[in-house]
This record gives C-alpha cells, structure tokens and sequence, in this order.
C-alpha cells in the first residue's frame, strides 16, 4: 500500500537556531520567576490550571509541540505516517529519549499516557473515541487504528490549551485519572524538585542533563528545539503585589507573571525592567448563564442580554483605561487566531439600547425570578467585572441577589444544578486563556451538550452538529466555513456571552533574552 510519508520535520520551520554558550557563572546562578499563583497542583492531567500547564511544560514533554501559529509540529517523535484510506496512523518516537529517572522512554508509556490523559480531557476523548485500537508494536512505535479518519490527530496530542497530553512512565500513566500522580517524572528539559517544594511559598528544578532537543527548527510556543540555559529554575510564591514589584525591581527576582495594571506605569520607569505583552491571545472575558433554570432557560432572555452587554464596560473595570491592554468587538473565538471571525458580530458591536432590553426581557416571559449573581471577592479582576454583571443585570430589570464570596467557593457553587434559593446560582462571569477558546475542540464554553457540558449546561443540538463537522474537516478553509457558522449559532442559542479580550503584561529584568511569545516557557531563555 502507498503510504503519504510525514517522517520528515515540517518543512516550515526554520534551520536550528544556535544558542550562544554561556559562561558558568551565568548558567549556575538560578532564574527567579514570580507565578501567578501558587503551584497547588502538580498533575496536568487532574487539573485545568494555568499555573499546573506552565510548570508542567518544564517536566513533561508532548508528542507534538503547538507552534505560535497554532500548528502541530513533531516534537518527541520524528514523525508520522498515515495510510492511503486514513485509517492507521504510525507515529515514530525519537531515538534516545529518557525519563528523569533515567529509563528510556518507550513508546508503551505514551499509550499508557495517551490513555490516562483522553479521560479527562474532551478533545482526548473525541480522540479515543474515534480510535478502534492503540498499541505500541515496538519499543518507538505508537500505532492508531481508527474507525473513522481524524485529522486533526496531531494536534489532539500538540494542543496547549488544558489539558495537555503530557507524557510520563507507564507505571505513572496508569494512576487513575482522578487521582494525582505521586511522582512528578517526565522527560522534559527539567527536573521538579520535590524535596524543595513549599507549598504556598516555593518551587524548584534542576535542569535534566538527559534532555536531547530536537535538532531542526526553531523555538516557538511548544514546538521546536528545548534548550535549558540555567541550572536551575525557583518559582517564588508573593502574594503581595508591591513585594513582588520590590523584588523585581531589586533583582532578588528575574520575571514576574501577571503583575496588575496599576503597576505597570512604575515598572515600565525602571530602565532594567521589560514591561510587554508575551501573550497575544490574552484572558478572554465570559457571562456564564445558568441554563437549567429560570430566566436563563429561556433563549429569548439570553439573547436580550447578549444585545446589552457593552465589552468596553467590562474590560475598563477589569484592566483600565489603557486601550493597549483590552479589546472589544471580541466574538467567540479568539482574536488573532485562525478560528476568529466577524460572522454575525454586529450584535455585540451595534449600539446598546438598555431600554429595548429591559422591554425584550419582559415579552419573553419574565416573571421577577430572582437572579443569583456569583463573584469572588479575593481575585480583583474578577471582582471587578462581577461589579458590573451586577450591575448590568439590574439595570435590565432583573430582581438580583449579589453574592459575593471567595474564588473557591465560587468554583465549587458553579457545579449546583439547583435553583438560587437552594444553593444554585444564575450567572457569573470570569476569564479564560485565550488558546482554550480558540478553537470547537477546545472551547468549553461553546460545548452545548447539555447536563454533559460544563458548568451552565447549554443545550444546543445544532451547535454540537456543526462542532462535529468541524471535527471532520480536511483543511482549515472547511475549518473556517464551519466556525463562523458556529459563531451565528453561539448568538442564537447564547451558551455563553463574550465579554472582550484582556491582554496581561508580563515584567522581567533585561538582563534576560530569549523570553519567548505565548504563555511562560523556561527554555530559549539565557543571561544576555
């Protein structure tokens, strides 16, 4: 049988990019990063957090790597071949990788990995269930038999958006999936500490002198070469924002994540200090509506909202004045990225007419029900924007019942499907990475099958048809067609409404050089 060969690196990258060779001094003194948060969870695969993706990026590798373009591209195989009929897909590992614990890695533990990760993750299971077998014939051999051709196998496996296909030794792979694992082995450039860790307050790696980068190409986002420059990486944990700008500025520190808005003016004076946004496609702003109970159950009433809702409100609350840190005309997928559109977003563009809201609420059924508004009081963006959800809901003639609480009380009420008065909620808004909505597979808040979609439960059939047709493309045009019909159906049926994009500077002492574009990654970087 012919077979279409793809063993070859994609032919889009670059040649390698060489590192220059740092002097031990600079090597052995260690980079210091300031999270977001505390690094709570170390799995993955058990939890969707940002900051668990970024650390886990350190330790694990993936199969594919996502490039700044969105595209899949070999990052610990060489390749893949796929047959005439797509139905058998044979992916090659490269040779002389090794776990952190010095085994080589072989390809029965990606299956194992594969296996444990689909479980948890949607476009996984998609994945799986369009899989007829998964083996591993030989030691760098992974075979897919499919039912049905899948062509967007790889970048299933590249994706970043949580949560991503990390791979780790079998005997950890086969951890139930709703338990974390016990050992944080991977085959990634560096080595987790974990007698170094303090909850709250620290983490630490080593770099993995084991590592092999790949040798062609270019960094960018996860795909490419991998080259660590420091010995070692500390995440210091500060909660306080002005110890964190002290620390930055002194250089007891080198990079601070998400340093607020309102910090920035000082940052950007300090003349050591780099102030810029990594992360083009940035947070995006969500109004998240109950949909299993009243008024929220009623389409009518959520289109009415969707037509009141001004982003540039929202966005001002959430991260100022300055135009260069939010946009509005944001539909559902996020801006920049191949999946955006304009398809029917004059809905959220047009002017606002808060009276002819109020009115379309009323004709379509409203009935004074009370309206249980959730935000947390501990996250101040979130509150912020919880501010003026309040707010929005009252001027449309909502009977609202604010209720303002700690983000994790938030997170665990999110899941109750009961009405407000026992315990339920009715709307809330929040944000979410830029890449996890960027596209059908990934977008959690497009999902619209009903009790098994995520908090809100939308049910739309024809939104869940046009995701699988989406699924099935060849190409991206057919890709593109199909979401911006998807995006005309978002504004009928309203799963959720796009509240505009925020895009968060990160700070960093300039002595550094080499930090890449995208969320945090710790290779490319060195001491300039």
């Amino acid at each position: 049988m012919k077979r279409r060969n793809f063993l070859a690196a994609s032919a889009s990258l670059a040649a390698p990019l060489g590192m220059p060779r740092l002097a031990r001094g600079q090597s052995a003194k260690p980079l210091r990063f300031v999270p977001q948060a505390d690094l709570a969870v170390l799995d993955p695969v058990w939890t969707s957090a940002y900051v668990t993706r970024h650390h886990a990026y350190m330790v694990f590798d993936t199969l594919y790597g996502q490039d700044e373009r969105m595209r899949p591209v070999p990052q610990m195989v060489a390749g893949h071949e796929v047959s005439d009929d797509r139905l058998r897909w044979t992916l090659t590992l490269r040779p002389g990788l090794t776990w952190h614990d010095g085994t080589l890695v072989l390809a029965r533990d990606c299956v194992a990995s594969i296996e444990r990760w689909s479980k948890r993750d949607t476009y996984g299971r998609t994945l799986m269930a369009a899989t007829e077998e998964l083996s591993a014939p030989d030691d760098r051999t992974i075979r897919f038999r499919l039912k049905r051709p899948f062509p967007q196998l790889p970048a299933a496996l590249a994706k970043t958006a949580n949560n991503m296909a990390a791979m780790m030794p079998e005997r950890l792979a086969r951890t139930d999936p709703f338990k974390q694992v016990a050992e944080m082995v991977g085959s990634g450039p560096y080595r987790f500490l974990a007698d170094e860790r303090v909850p709250g307050a620290r983490a630490a790696y080593a770099r993995f002198e084991g590592y092999v980068p790949r040798e062609d190409g270019a960094p960018s986002g996860t795909a490419g070469p991998k080259r660590a420059s420091f010995e070692r990486v500390e995440w210091i944990v500060m909660p306080e924002a002005s110890s964190a700008a002290a620390a930055l500025r002194s250089g007891e520190v080198d990079w601070w994540e998400l340093p607020p808005p309102d910090l920035l003016p000082l940052l950007k004076r300090d003349r050591n200090i780099a102030v810029e946004v990594m992360d083009k496609s940035g947070y995006l702003g969500s109004l998240r509506m109950n949909h299993l109970q009243p008024p929220f159950n009623n389409p009518a009433i959520r289109r009415a909202v969707l037509g009141a809702v001004s982003q540039a409100d929202f966005m001002q609350a959430a991260a100022g004045t300055d135009p260069s840190l939010w946009a509005e005309g944001v539909g559902i997928f996020c801006p920049g990225t191949p999946m955006a559109n304009d398809a029917g977003l004059e809905v959220l563009t047009r002017p606002r007419d808060l009276k002819a809201s109020r009115e379309a609420i009323r004709a379509a059924g409203y009935r004074d029900e009370t309206v249980a508004v959730m935000a947390a009081t501990d996250l101040p963006i979130l509150k912020a924007v919880g501010d003026v959800t309040a707010d929005l809901m009252q001027k449309l003639g909502f009977k609202v019942d604010y209720q303002t609480t700690d983000w994790g009380t938030v997170v665990q009420r999110r899941l109750s499907k009961e009405p407000p008065e026992k315990g339920g909620w009715s709307v809330f808004s929040n944000f979410w990475g830029g890449l996890d909505l960027a596209m059908p597979a990934t977008h959690g808040l497009l999902w619209s099958n009903g009790e098994h979609a995520s908090f809100g439960w939308p049910d739309s059939p024809r939104i869940e048809e046009l995701r699988a047709q989406w699924l099935d493309a060849v190409d991206q045009a057919a890709q593109q067609r199909i979401a911006a019909e998807l995006q005309r159906q978002a504004f009928q049926d309203v799963p959720y409404v796009p509240l505009g994009q925020y895009f968060y500077a990160t700070s960093y002492r300039k002595d550094l050089a080499g930090v890449l574009p995208g969320f945090p990654v710790f290779w490319n970087i060195h001491r300039a």
